[in-house]
């Protein structure tokens, strides 16, 4: 429970007028120019304050009600995506009403009514048969084309978004684009010389911004609550090594993502939270994960609520902090839970992210960047200010000066929290001193280097982010960061332990997959968490490619 004092604004997410900015621009006019707002991010664009129609953006949950609770409860498909995936090949109210006729029945099979009345989600069956001959390199750059979908024309009714470019998806049950999977599939896009894949999907990208206001988790209705980690900058900063023009072309999105995660600051007293903000007890403003929903996820409804069915806490707390936590991208890890091993003691909302806060600090920097090249000198002195103000802030909450390393925060207990992988993102983005991460350097080699790469926690709670598993996005940010700071050995003994970890589950398997279990000294496939461990797997096949880049000698 909140400290006294401690008071935090709710916002519902309403179908009716829906919290979804729209573009004037149409999806078939699209090509490589946007419609924005004006400089100052606080502003909305006129034409973008009314919302999207509600019929537009309704999730499953929403539009199928007792019908999508009946499936999804009844476990007739194993995999709860499956039917928020579903297209229905009719007008959904006209099936509705047949349910509501038929369920009363004594033949009703709620299985057969629902293959009469839904096409399943398409298979892509690419019939791709790795060929043992191929370096992993070779194997990588030839799953590029397996894993990218065309922009297809929106069937109506289906929890899909259609987007204006070719995309590129993880692989296995994620038939979507997800946002900050694709910043570290994009690395290996650049490694193989795809810059195509790569304009593409940062198009995508602000189209979506422009579109709904921010970038959903992915490019479906029932993601459109929530966004992720924020990559877009970093996205960016791909194209301004090599052309500053292309890079400040996204500059207006920039700002828009920039106003999303900072929207309401204006409204906050000290210990109080607003959607991602939170401002704590001296006045500093920092950001949380958040979700405009307060009910089960749709891709997880039977597990969101059997989680809740264990708390004591009200339904609607639990489901906000799980879809927070699947906003976070680590779904799910020790970080999250009150009680490790527990997840109905999730309390997402109530922790201050040190990754979270660090990408927002690049955000602001970037902006800030670009800005300036363009020669706009009071908006790069203002974002400036603000990373200055974040990167103290971060400082005086998240950084354990006694153990030197940075923590997570917990704003309603008014203490720090959990250590993690996520220590790493700070350094990664430029953020920390050089003393600072000296001693991140240290807190990682001497509690999550593993015989396979880094481990994301030191915690073994069942969950895929915890121990004993290792995630690509983790492995890349450490190197990077070390790298850049100049701590070459540590970044390369990480590398040369990841890529072992999954060069040789690919000779013995011939796959890449999302995540590996990299605690012993055989390299093991992952597991824990919601679901079967998934083949494909973007961010792994694109942070691989560009380490084997980086890194021609291991």
């Amino acid at each position: 429970m909140p400290q006294a004092g401690h008071q935090e604004v709710f916002i519902t997410f309403n179908q009716n007028e829906a919290m979804i900015n729209t573009n004037p621009v149409e999806f078939e006019a699209w090509h490589d120019d946007y419609i924005t707002g004006p400089e100052d991010v606080g502003e909305p664009h006129p034409e973008r304050i009314h919302g999207l129609p509600a019929s537009d953006i309704l999730t499953p949950s929403e539009r199928y009600q007792e019908l999508f609770t009946a499936v999804q409860m009844s476990r007739i498909f194993s995999d709860s995506k499956t039917f928020a995936d579903c297209a229905p090949k009719t007008d959904p109210e006209p099936i509705l009403f047949r349910y509501y006729l038929k369920r009363e029945q004594e033949d009703f099979n709620l299985l057969e009514f629902v293959l009469e009345n839904f096409d399943l989600p398409d298979v892509h069956d690419s019939r791709y048969v790795a060929d043992p001959n191929h370096t992993m390199a070779e194997h990588i750059d030839g799953l590029w084309p397996v894993l990218t979908r065309q922009p297809e024309k929106h069937r109506k009714f289906s929890s899909l978004l259609p987007l204006p470019k070719p995309y590129v998806v993880p692989g296995g049950r994620f038939s979507e684009v997800y946002y900050w999977d694709s910043y570290f599939s994009m690395l290996g896009f650049a490694a193989a010389g795809r810059c195509d894949l790569m304009r593409s999907m940062a198009d995508n990208f602000a189209w979506m911004i422009d579109k709904y206001g921010h970038i959903p988790n992915g490019n479906r209705t029932y993601y459109l609550s929530r966004s992720q980690p924020p990559v877009f900058a970093m996205m960016v900063e791909l194209f301004e090594k090599n052309d500053v023009h292309e890079a400040q072309h996204y500059l207006p999105q920039l700002k828009s993502e920039y106003a999303f995660w900072m929207d309401g600051q204006e409204t906050l007293a000290p210990n109080r939270a607003h959607r991602h903000v939170v401002m704590l007890s001296d006045g500093s403003v920092l950001n949380r994960y958040w979700d405009d929903r307060d009910t089960p996820r749709d891709e997880s409804y039977r597990e969101d609520v059997e989680t809740a069915g264990q708390s004591s806490r009200p339904s609607s707390e639990v489901y906000r902090d799980l879809r927070a936590g699947a906003a976070s991208g680590w779904d799910y890890t020790s970080r999250w839970l009150s009680e490790p091993g527990r997840l109905e003691s999730i309390q997402t909302t109530s922790i201050v992210p040190v990754d979270l806060n660090a990408l927002l600090y690049k955000l602001e920097t970037t902006i800030a960047r670009l800005s300036a090249s363009r020669g706009e000198q009071a908006t790069a002195e203002r974002f400036q200010q603000l990373a200055l103000r974040r990167r103290e802030a971060v400082d005086r909450y998240l950084w354990d000066v006694q153990a030197g390393l940075y923590r997570d925060y917990n704003w309603r207990e008014g203490e720090q929290a959990t250590f993690s992988a996520a220590a790493v993102t700070p350094v990664y983005v430029g953020m920390a001193s050089l003393d600072q991460a000296n001693r991140t350097a240290k807190a990682v080699r001497d509690h999550l280097l593993a015989p396979g790469g880094i481990l994301c926690s030191m915690s073994v709670t069942g969950e895929q982010w915890d121990s004993p598993n290792g995630w690509a996005p983790v492995q890349w940010m450490a190197i990077k960061g070390f790298h850049s700071y100049g701590d070459e050995l540590l970044a390369q003994e990480i590398a040369s332990r990841w890529l072992h970890t999954v060069n040789s589950t690919w000779q013995q398997h011939h796959k890449m997959v999302e995540k590996y279990n990299i605690s012993g000294e055989a390299a093991l496939l992952g597991g824990g968490g919601e679901y079967p461990l998934q083949d494909g797997f973007g961010w792994t096949n694109g942070v691989t490619r560009r380490l084997l880049e980086m890194y021609p000698q291991l």
